[in-house]
């Protein structure tokens, strides 16, 4: 269990300097030569270090949680690859105060994919908080979860239930079960029949092929930010062809256009609504596939298989308890609800830990509006209007000032008194306790995306008692086959 002394409190005093009075100091680090210094860096990030490699190295170099580098993709991807890096938990919420910084085009990292993959509209996510488009989008996004929010148990339950009888016939013919592909289904099935009245996507225009038209339609987005890691192809080539210029639409365009008419063709009430607010229904529908595809599947895709590794991992005593956790407020409540759910801080703390292991998405850029003093644990620093801001996750909700073993998952992190640690879990694009509106960039469905990972939790164990699983890395996230499953017994 999480105790007073397990961990380390730690001041925030990103707004209010005042509270800590810390030396002032230049940032440290440098571009390199223009052009030069930027390929340099890139090659570093994808053959040489690694990304976490590329941010630790640095830091130990200059001995700062904050400093000046080049980030990918650069030349020619993004106009300007020149960051200042955060990488400790106490500055990183500056990338989230929107009266000091500018988020707009700045969605994926330091470059913005081609409208193009949008219908030519530039989506919410690419959205500045000034602009009054941001607001009706947000405010769309959000009047509909809420709006919705009784759906998400039982679509997610049946969702849920198939993607499991396919785990058990997969492992019982093959001897094994490889859990991405079926995820994958899982969150397409749940996330399209929330948006469109119940809809069973296979009776639309993608088939059975949701999943895999999504995946492309992202893959071709953020390739600029992937490395393949395939051995027979040269680093020149593939950076040559990945992260050098924009991948075209047309690539996709013909299964993309089956996603957009699924989505479009099933969901007139939605679409109804955002034509009251004042918005086109083709621009409503292109928003609510990103919003859809791109936010929420692709952070599941992500989300769920860590979620399934960090657990398999940590082995049967865990499970043991999650399942006697689960059972009895199951049982109490008479079913599962969300009233059982608030019953389970075992439940609520590993998905916590998992998102802050592996936060769906690692990278944060932001703009500076203006001069700013950003503090870490040590000093304070001077960051001038219009430098870009950086931010990788992975390493900053590590940071072994605030969290004791940080680098290790902790079922119990966040139960009792750890709770208060919440504030320094950044996945969502803002703090945990905060919540997302029209003013600010946090993710409209962070609330859903928590809710969902606990109950995958409850439901697998109140199927099964234990499991075992082998992973590995990915494109995006980790690779999770189940080598065995045991049946609940009681």
């Amino acid at each position: 269990m999480a105790t007073k002394d397990s961990y380390h409190i730690t001041i925030d005093n990103t707004k209010d300097s005042s509270t800590v009075k810390l030396p002032m100091k230049e940032i440290p680090g440098d571009y390199g030569l223009p052009f030069i210094g930027a390929i340099k860096d890139r090659y570093d990030f994808y053959y040489n270090q690694g990304a976490n490699g590329f941010f630790n190295s640095r830091m130990k170099k200059y001995d700062s949680t904050i400093f000046r580098t080049n980030v990918p993709p650069g030349p020619f991807n993004a106009r300007n690859s020149k960051v200042v890096v955060l990488l400790d938990a106490v500055s990183y919420p500056i990338l989230f105060d929107d009266s000091q910084v500018d988020k707009e085009n700045y969605f994926e990292g330091t470059f913005m994919s081609s409208p193009a993959f949008n219908g030519g509209y530039k989506v919410c996510g690419f959205l500045g908080t000034t602009d009054p488009k941001h607001t009706t989008l947000k405010g769309l996004f959000l009047s509909t979860l809420t709006r919705l929010h009784d759906k998400y148990i039982p679509i997610f339950v049946s969702s849920i239930s198939d993607m499991f009888t396919s785990l058990e016939k997969e492992l019982s013919e093959k001897g094994t079960s490889y859990f991405n592909p079926l995820s994958d289904n899982l969150s397409f099935d749940f996330l399209f029949r929330l948006f469109c009245e119940g809809k069973n996507p296979v009776d639309t225009s993608v088939g059975t092929n949701g999943p895999k038209i999504v995946d492309k339609w992202v893959f071709l987005q953020l390739a600029p930010l992937i490395t393949l890691g395939l051995k027979f192809v040269p680093n020149f080539l593939e950076d040559l062809v990945l992260h050098t210029f924009p991948l075209p639409y047309f690539l996709v365009k013909s299964d993309h256009m089956k996603l957009y008419n699924a989505f479009y063709t099933s969901m007139g009430d939605i679409l109804d609504e955002a034509e009251k607010l004042g918005l086109k229904r083709d621009e409503a529908c292109h928003n609510f596939v990103f919003l859809a595809g791109f936010n929420s599947y692709g952070g599941m895709k992500v989300f769920f298989p860590s979620l399934i590794k960090w657990i398999g991992t940590a082995g049967p005593a865990l499970h043991s308890r999650l399942a006697k956790e689960i059972r009895a407020a199951v049982k109490e409540a008479g079913g599962v609800t969300l009233a059982a759910i608030e019953k389970m801080p075992l439940v609520k703390s590993v998905v916590y830990e998992t998102l802050r292991m592996d936060p769906p998405v690692p990278f944060q850029t932001v703009k500076a509006r203006k001069n700013i003093i950003v503090s870490n644990h040590e000093a304070s620093f001077l960051i001038k209007k219009d430098e870009l801001i950086f931010g990788f996750q992975p390493v900053a909700t590590k940071d072994s000032k605030v969290f004791t073993n940080a680098d290790k998952f902790n079922a119990d992190r966040f139960i009792g008194y750890g709770e208060k640690l919440l504030k320094y879990v950044y996945w969502s694009n803002g703090k945990e306790t905060d919540a997302p509106t029209v003013s600010n960039k946090q993710c409209p469905g962070k609330d859903l995306i928590v809710l969902l990972g606990r109950l995958m939790v409850v439901e697998f164990f109140l199927r099964y008692d234990t499991f075992e699983v082998e992973f590995g890395p990915l494109l995006l996230g980790s690779k999770v086959t189940f080598k065995s499953l045991t049946k609940a017994t009681s």
